[in-house]
């Protein structure tokens, strides 16, 4: 797990054909938009949290993201107790410049 910068974000996203984008924050957060193509994983719900990166692809890379950057550094440390390659959005949606779409 690393925390990287929204430039770093965009750049290794940009070179990754087999990213996945997670947002953890709460379905209400969602709402007020997305990173486009990021799917939403609660952390706050975390059984279910767990229960649903138990059936994905470990050698995919994950760039996950929140609010701020706090819950989205639990999820990559929860999912790199469980093997998966992670980056952390540091600084989160709070600190984004880039483009937000609708859920």
């Amino acid at each position: 797990m690393e925390n990287i910068d929204q430039t770093q974000w965009e750049n290794l996203i940009s070179d990754d054909a087999n990213a996945v984008l997670i947002d953890v924050r709460t379905p209400m957060e969602w709402e007020e938009g997305i990173q486009n193509g990021a799917l939403l994983m609660n952390i706050q719900n975390t059984a279910k949290f767990i229960h649903d990166i138990e059936s994905m692809d470990k050698s995919k890379i994950y760039y996950v993201h929140c609010r701020s950057g706090g819950r989205s550094f639990q999820a990559c440390m929860l999912m790199q107790a469980k093997g998966f390659n992670t980056y952390n959005l540091a600084g989160g949606m709070l600190s984004w410049t880039g483009e937000v779409v609708a859920p």
